[in-house]
């Protein structure tokens, strides 16, 4: 018989099986050796007191084993022949992959069209941005299967209300090989280098399904006629027709341009812009657990989320990556972006996290509906120019540098592979953002005694926390507003953020497009 508790626990008695069964049997007063089994289907940290606590919701099995643990029905893919309806799914991040799943299970035969790289070939060139500072515009950290996600972070926490939608898309993950905790876990991580292998299962998926994925495919142009979407043009001039969900990621500057030029309505969307902070891990594990010592050894690393508003603007962390790396994360040559990842031990020496303020296009000058995409390159530009090398090396200020306004007369290690030096990064950015970061890091400092200090840098810049157009669509077709057959989805329509929000986004674009079919029968 299964039963459902839920428990507080003590770090230690959370991660030991034998130990939750004696809490278990000790509140509800039962023989311990009735539960058969224990399993997680809740877990989240509570470390807002010194004594930290673990709340726990758990399902356990008395005087039986169970036939099977898993909280859902495992999708079954249909075999789909070359005879049922097609659509074409532009890009292959989290948007185009769940995207093309859905449309396999209704019954759609995806053809996914990839600029980038499969997700293993995308490493060499991912190794030589680090290495020697060299770009592949198709194949770099945001362009390639898997998107920007693969290989920065796999981090699937969302704000997301549709608490189901989440279940579904975690459930999915889980089906074609991510870790069980992802199903329990109040900020479930897959990791970057657990990912790949999970990417390379959903593809092969929707090829085994009868679906294509195409590689090295940059789609050049849109088919359009009488305000309908009919295809796509690729690079290699072929013209395929079919519906179009467009999941092109949020830096697919090259796309923004092409829709502005073939007339596609857009619109300017607020972006966030700031740096990377770096800390030590260490240091950022004893702040958080009110711990002298740190973490200890059933607590993983320590992560932070900081928000306040200056001057009618957030100011917050974003991505955050307890054990991570900061990654230089351009997608085109002449200009330097960076983000974080952590791998799924979350083991390393650092942690960091995007440290950015609020811009609206109010903010920027113009009224076209890419100024917001030229204010963030005129920033990439800059930051990329200021090293005098053609490489990525990046510039870096102390915390209490920036905040105190002077430079900073040496710079600690960091994990940004291809390096840092000392630069006046309170005079690189745009006053408004600046002025802004320097009185939320003062407050933060107040709010976490240790978080402001000169242990931690400051890495420029960090820009590409969310698409700078909205591709604005009709809310109940999810086409977009003035040209059907075209469905804008995912991170790059300026409607999600994140892997898990991109993925549902993606799920209801095919749903969208099934809908159409239905209902307007070739």
């Amino acid at each position: 018989m299964k039963q459902r508790i839920d428990i507080v626990t003590d770090p230690r008695t959370a991660v030991n099986d034998m130990l939750l069964r004696i809490a278990i049997s000790t509140h509800l007063n039962i023989d311990v050796n009735r539960i058969k089994q224990v399993v997680v289907v809740r877990r989240s940290i509570d470390a807002r007191q010194r004594i930290i606590k673990i709340n726990l919701t758990l399902d356990f099995y008395l005087d039986e084993m169970p036939s099977s643990t898993l909280p859902y029905t495992p999708i079954e893919y249909p075999a789909l022949d070359a005879n049922r309806p097609v659509a074409i799914v532009v890009g292959a991040g989290p948007a185009g992959l769940f995207a093309a799943l859905r449309l396999v299970e209704l019954g759609i035969r995806p053809i996914v069209l990839e600029r980038g790289k499969d997700v293993d070939s995308r490493r060499k060139d991912l190794a030589d941005i680090s290495r020697e500072g060299k770009i592949d515009p198709n194949s770099n950290f945001c362009f390639g299967e898997g998107g920007a996600g693969a290989f920065s972070d796999g981090k699937l926490y969302t704000r997301s209300k549709k608490r189901g939608n989440v279940d579904r898309i975690l459930a999915i993950f889980h089906q074609f090989g991510a870790d069980d905790s992802i199903l329990s876990d109040a900020h479930p991580h897959i990791g970057s280098d657990r990912l790949p292998s999970i990417i390379r299962n959903i593809r092969q998926q929707i090829v085994d399904a009868g679906g294509e994925v195409r590689f090295s495919t940059l789609v050049t142009d849109l088919i359009i006629e009488n305000n309908e979407c009919r295809g796509v043009v690729t690079d290699g001039g072929e013209r395929i027709e079919a519906p179009v969900i467009l999941a092109t990621g949020h830096s697919a500057r090259d796309v923004y341009r092409m829709l502005n030029e073939n007339g596609v309505e857009l619109q300017p969307k607020g972006l966030a812009i700031g740096v990377r902070i770096e800390h030590p891990q260490q240091l950022i594990d004893r702040i958080m657990y009110h711990n002298p010592n740190g973490r200890g050894k059933f607590l993983p690393a320590a992560e932070y989320s900081l928000l306040c508003r200056v001057d009618d603007r957030a100011v917050y962390s974003f991505c955050m990556c307890p054990g991570g790396v900061v990654i230089p994360a351009s997608s085109e040559p002449g200009l330097l972006v960076v983000n974080g990842m952590s791998a799924s031990g979350r083991a390393g020496r650092w942690a960091n996290s995007g440290f950015v303020v609020e811009v609206l296009p109010d903010d920027v000058p113009g009224d076209d509906a890419l100024k917001m995409m030229r204010f963030q390159e005129k920033i990439e530009r800059e930051f990329f120019n200021e090293s005098g090398t053609p490489d990525q090396n990046a510039p870096a200020q102390r915390m209490t540098d920036f905040v105190n306004a002077r430079e900073s007369a040496d710079l600690p290690e960091s994990s940004y592979p291809p390096g840092i030096h000392a630069a006046r990064i309170d005079r690189m950015l745009p006053s408004m953002i600046a002025s802004r970061m320097k009185s939320a890091l003062t407050t933060f400092g107040q709010r976490y005694k240790g978080f402001l200090t000169d242990e931690a840098i400051l890495i420029g810049c960090e820009t590409r926390t969310s698409a700078p157009v909205r591709i604005p669509r009709n809310n109940t077709t999810l086409c977009h507003i003035s040209i059907s057959g075209l469905f804008p989805a995912g991170e790059g329509s300026g409607y999600a953020g994140g892997i898990v929000s991109a993925a549902i986004d993606g799920e209801r674009a095919a749903e969208a497009i099934f809908n159409s079919i239905i209902h307007n029968p070739a």
